[in-house]
């Protein structure tokens, strides 16, 4: 059985840990791998590696740095269906799903580090006394990414062009439950020694590495719980953290839209990836003029979403990344029957191996039951039916968590109403919807620190003001 070895410093390295996780593929429920359980030992070998490369790799010229980055990610782009097959494997999404948002992340990649050839890393300003002001963006040094296990390599993709291309190093640490993919993808990334490394475990590596004395910046998605504990420990270093957490993302649907076709966005919205994406639809509040349309809609495309191993051609869901999160789905699909919920699709756990989860629809829902309230992560649409856009709206603001919202209407003075609500990002008529041009930050429980486009450099770099004053006059005498 194949274990899972670190990358520090540019070679690949046994973990001191003693102790190993194995890695379920939670189709087959088999042991594919095993996964070092982590140590502050490898994370103080790592860091300090990524210590030591940092000042060389900051002296390179910016276009330079670019350069690096878009030739790794075109080779990535090249990789996409192989490194979903491993994702496949691992976490369970179908590799045609896999495929497509890995290539979006190679593009993001490539996009998001050609920001820098724009980036005022440096810039002077004249002052009225004739002195001069230069305001200069400095990298952080040595900084943490910690990833989550829903998407393996696209959420560090993400991350890293910014960081990199201001001359950060970089340590990554990945969800125990999807670390082989990621390892693939660092074996292709191929950048100077240092510069990007790769520490596996649990929390006995990720809480080091988040509070580490020399990380200066650490990038965390993952849960609110483990957020709050990464976020302290960064503060008490005084150390930057960007934290995008758990959220509870609303949908108002409102009179006047297609129901029909609403309805199958709404599913795609909810089930995609097994209902397992920080943005996924969690609560859905419809237009009473038109719910019971688009509530028998949805009851019959949820149909289609079936389900099996993501390398069978024709599975849309694959398994839950583990029998604990499918625990959390049936938990939360039992309260709300216990509080007078309908299943109107889905609902049951399948008799056959690995973690699956049908989709599933409820209706005759409120803010009493669990699916209303706390995040599921798993393919469920529950419904509540509202007798006004200005109810949704109201109650679709009402979560502790602030991730992002969406909202269908065909009533352009609906549009600033949707604003309201209190999320990083509200798309309108268009789930994920958008460009290289957003900037979001999230809002209550869901994180902080801000990030897209020219934000994700400000994070990435500390600013600097030299003041030059105008030079004194020779004396004539």
């Amino acid at each position: 059985m194949r274990t899972l070895q670190n990358l520090i410093g540019g070679g690949w390295r046994d973990s001191a840990s003693t102790t190993a996780l194995d890695l379920v593929n939670p189709a087959t429920e088999e042991t594919i791998a095993r996964v070092p359980g982590g140590s502050s030992d490898d994370v103080d070998s790592a860091v300090e590696a990524a210590h030591r490369a940092q000042s060389a790799w900051a002296e390179l010229p910016v276009a330079e740095r670019v350069a690096w980055i878009r030739a790794r990610a075109e080779v990535i782009a090249e990789h996409a269906e192989e490194l979903a097959e491993i994702e496949c494997r691992e976490m369970g999404k179908p590799v045609a799903l896999g495929s497509s948002f890995i290539e979006g992340a190679a593009a993001t990649l490539e996009n998001s580090a050609t920001e820098a050839l724009s980036y005022e890393f440096e810039r002077t300003a004249a002052a009225p006394d004739d002195s001069r002001i230069r305001v200069l963006r400095r990298p952080l040094g040595a900084t943490a990414v910690i990833t989550p296990w829903n998407f393996p390599v696209a959420m560090v993709l993400g991350t890293l062009g910014p960081l990199l291309a201001a001359g950060n190093t970089v340590i990554v640490k990945p969800s125990e439950h999807s670390p082989m993919a990621t390892a693939r993808l660092f074996e292709l990334l191929d950048l100077p020694a240092g510069v990007v490394n790769l520490v596996l475990g649990d929390v006995r590596a990720g809480q080091p590495l988040a509070a580490h004395e020399r990380i200066q910046l650490v990038h965390f998605t993952g849960s609110v719980e483990a957020g709050r504990r990464v976020g302290a420990g960064a503060g008490e270093r005084l150390h930057r953290s960007v934290l995008e957490l758990g959220g509870k993302d609303p949908v108002v649907v409102d009179a006047g839209v297609d129901p029909v076709a609403t309805a199958s966005a709404v599913a795609f919205g909810a089930f995609v990836n097994t209902g397992q994406i920080c943005t996924s639809m969690e609560r859905v509040y419809v237009h009473r003029d038109i719910a019971a349309e688009f509530v028998e809609a949805l009851v019959e495309v949820a149909g289609t979403y079936t389900f099996g191993d993501g390398h069978a051609p024709d599975a849309v869901l694959g398994p839950l990344v583990s029998e604990a999160q499918r625990g959390v789905v049936r938990r939360h699909v039992d309260d709300a029957v216990q509080r007078g919920a309908t299943v109107r699709s889905g609902g049951t756990v399948p008799e056959r191996r690995g973690f699956f989860y049908p989709a599933t629809v409820l209706t005759d829902v409120d803010e009493s039951m669990l699916v209303m309230t706390e995040e599921t992560f798993g393919p469920l649409a529950p419904v509540a039916v509202v007798d006004s856009f200005e109810e949704g709206i109201e109650r679709a603001s009402r979560s502790r968590l602030g991730l992002a919202a969406t909202v269908y209407t065909a009533d352009p003075a609906h549009v600033a109403a949707a604003e309201r609500i209190p999320a990083g990002v509200t798309w309108v008529n268009q789930w994920q919807g958008g460009g290289p041009e957003m900037v979001y930050e999230p809002a209550g429980d869901s994180g902080m620190g801000a990030t897209g486009a020219r934000a994700a450099y400000d994070a990435a770099t500390r600013p600097a003001s030299v003041h030059i004053a105008a030079a004194p006059a020779r004396s004539t005498a």
